[in-house]
């Protein structure tokens, strides 16, 4: 028993830490672990990863104010609701999709979820927000509703926050800073995230969280701890050998996914 808990504990800090490195919050290599090792069900592991992701991203909230001030992310909030006009339906719809495929179909989707992401981490997470918006008026608020709604299926298939997509979104489409554009993803991944939740409530599934709560919680302690310590870790390891090292781990969980379906 004690194994099991260093276990899910010690792989929650791994994940968090890599996450951390990345100022993400890890869920997106959390899902291969628990499909891959801790032998999940598909549908299971994107609902516990889900829960997980919730816990950790609540409380990167009140950690990241002291970098950017609440007053900052109010003040910028018709982009967050602009993008919350797509996520929020995106992530019952997704929901909805991961319910009803089949275990080796959503393995499937999940492989080429983790390509995108891979891609993003590689060629999307070194933009900075120097130039203006990619669109104005309403080209891009019509971009950002599709965006949202895009994002919102992605989180909600793999039970991620989707800051991965979300913070080069929010860079490239309003040309905000790349730190602002940190939390302002938080305000907008945590309502899609309860959408996308409450929509998994209504599948039987979903007592897997029940079952294993010790489990979920002790995964959950263990990712807070490692994001913490990855976060002050960031800048340690240079760019350009971690996001390709990182991605790589990603094709690889895709491939391994992709047998799995």
């Amino acid at each position: 028993m004690r194994t099991n808990r260093l276990a899910s504990f010690g792989s929650g800090a791994l994940i968090g830490i890599l996450g951390g490195l990345i100022g993400l919050g890890g869920a997106e290599f959390r899902l291969p672990l628990l499909i891959g090792v801790f032998r999940f069900a598909a549908l299971e592991a994107v609902i516990l990863n889900k829960a997980m992701s919730l816990v950790v991203v609540t409380a990167a909230l009140p950690f990241r104010a002291s970098a950017v001030p609440l007053a900052a992310v109010l003040a910028h909030w018709p982009m967050v609701v602009n993008l919350l006009g797509g996520s929020l339906a995106g992530a019952w719809i997704g929901a909805g999709w991961a319910m009803r495929l089949k275990s080796a179909t959503l393995h499937q989707v999940i492989a080429g979820l983790l390509v995108l992401i891979a891609g993003a981490l590689l060629f999307g997470h070194g933009t900075t927000g120097a130039g203006g918006p990619l669109f104005e008026g309403g080209m891009q608020v019509a971009a950002g509703v599709i965006a949202g709604f895009t994002i919102g299926i992605f989180a909600s298939l793999l039970g991620v926050a989707g800051g991965e997509l979300l913070i080069p979104t929010l860079v490239l489409l309003f040309g905000v800073d790349i730190k602002l554009a940190g939390s302002l993803s938080l305000a907008v991944s945590l309502p899609t995230m309860l959408v996308g939740f409450a929509r998994y409530t209504r599948d039987r599934s979903f007592a897997v969280l029940w079952k294993n709560r010790d489990f979920a919680f002790l995964m959950a302690g263990g990712s807070l701890s490692g994001t913490f310590i990855g976060g002050q870790l960031l800048g340690v390891v240079p760019g350009a050998v971690l996001l390709p090292t990182l991605a790589g781990l990603l094709l690889l969980s895709a491939i391994k996914m992709w047998r799995y379906g």
